[in-house]
């Protein structure tokens, strides 16, 4: 299972854009995007005249980065969302909001989507009363997400139950914060995914 190894805030600084990797630590003053917003390298501080493929390019690594997925998996993501009826751009968002490890962040039970990957990787978490630990699990309206009862007495479970009292999920998500367990109820809306990602500028990407 391929993953992004290097700093992370790079990644951020690199897009320009607050991409809420490192979970909590992002809304403090400790974000080094917040320190330091230029792009890394010596040659960050230059301000560089962007054309359209670079807006393309840039929207395509922005959305890949911040789900958390490679190059060709997020490529065959394009490819079924296009193949699908509809529009492609949505249908892509709602593939990546739907993965089982983007919907344990949503839920409120891991901090960030990385520590949602971890969890589910681990085997935390069941789908329908069976264990799965594939982060890229696609899930469907209907679909109930819990954390297993033999692992609920861990540290990040702990947590979890605390923050969940003032957590605010989506709405096509429904949680109960005292028994750890959550629901799809339908698919999401576009004005229910992230209204900051332009997935018109992917489409423009691959469609070039």
């Amino acid at each position: 299972m391929a993953r992004y190894t290097d700093p992370v805030c790079r990644l951020c600084r690199r897009e320009g854009a607050k991409l809420f990797l490192k979970g909590s630590r992002c809304y403090t003053k400790k974000c080094a995007f917040e320190r330091r917003p230029t792009p890394p390298g010596q040659h960050g501080v230059r301000r560089r005249k962007v054309g359209e493929f670079g807006m393309q390019l840039r929207e395509k690594q922005k959305v890949r980065r911040v789900y958390s997925v490679m190059e060709r998996q997020f490529k065959n993501y394009f490819d079924t969302a296009d193949a699908r009826p509809g529009m492609t751009g949505e249908n892509l968002l709602r593939m990546l909001e739907l993965r089982l490890d983007n919907v344990v962040f949503r839920m409120g039970f891991a901090s960030s989507r990385a520590q949602a990957r971890q969890l589910v990787g681990h085997g935390h978490f069941s789908v329908n009363g069976r264990p799965t630990n594939i982060p890229s699990f696609q899930l469907k309206p209907g679909d109930r997400v819990e954390v297993r009862q033999s692992r609920a007495s861990r540290d990040p479970f702990k947590t979890a139950k605390e923050t969940l009292r003032s957590h605010q999920g989506p709405e096509w998500l429904s949680v109960d914060a005292g028994t750890l367990t959550g629901t799809v109820a339908e698919l999401p809306r576009r004005d229910q995914m992230p209204l900051d990602l332009n997935e018109q500028l992917v489409v423009e990407y691959y469609s070039r």
